[in-house]
């Protein structure tokens, strides 16, 4: 009895462990069946006992077809069976995915972030008239708002209209604008306002310590 104990070590590899070594064992057996037919009856008995192993999986669209793709992956695409649905390949499965492209966007000023950038290429592709009016005053009081955050001094709005005029490449320009933007105070003050309003804790109970005592 102690010479037939297996240890893991010395066992094979789990290919997808989720399902246990005995289904691995079921399908190692199906794949040295001789007669194709015996092999495609015992895959249809494996995907069956899969499904019951996954019931989570029944919720999936492809439940059937996720089924019979980790069927050939757990057998080392080695299982010579008739499927509903395409084989995976192992070269398709072991293919480095394709580089994920990140954008490199290195602004000037970076307390604006991108997409104060992305805002103002829009606006300057609108027409002139009120609506345009409106974004741009937008885009530069935000402006203003995210350089206090970055430098908690006040800003005058002549520095704003400088940085829009050049992020704009000269597209856009207010310095000769008789309208104010909001003030720095104003700004802040409704920062604060939601952060403590964020931060705000219900009063905790006061418990007097007059108890009776049983």
């Amino acid at each position: 009895m102690i010479d037939n104990l297996e240890y893991n070590t010395e066992r094979e590899h789990l290919i997808i462990p989720e399902y246990g070594r005995h289904l691995q064992k079921m399908i190692n057996h199906a794949k040295m069946r001789e007669t194709k037919e015996e092999r495609n009856k015992l895959a249809k008995a494996i995907i069956s006992v899969m499904g019951n192993l996954q019931p989570h999986l029944r919720d999936v669209a492809d439940f059937q077809h996720k089924l019979w793709d980790q069927l050939f992956i757990m057998s080392d695409f080695q299982l010579d069976a008739d499927s509903p649905f395409d084989k995976p390949s192992k070269e398709e499965l072991t293919s480095r995915p394709e580089p994920l492209e990140y954008p490199q966007n290195f602004p000037k000023y970076r307390f604006y972030g991108n997409n104060i950038k992305t805002m103002i290429d829009v606006a300057c592709t609108w027409e002139d008239g009120e609506m345009k009016e409106a974004l741009t005053y937008t885009i530069a009081n935000h402006m203003k708002k995210c350089y206090l955050n970055w430098n908690k001094d006040t800003v005058e709005d002549a520095v704003i209209f400088d940085h829009l005029f050049e992020l704009s490449n000269g597209k856009i320009d207010l310095k000769d604008s008789e309208e104010d933007l909001s003030d720095s105070s104003s700004l802040m003050r409704a920062k604060s306002k939601y952060s403590n309003k964020n931060n705000s804790k219900k009063p905790k109970k006061k418990y007097s310590n007059n108890r009776k005592r049983y």
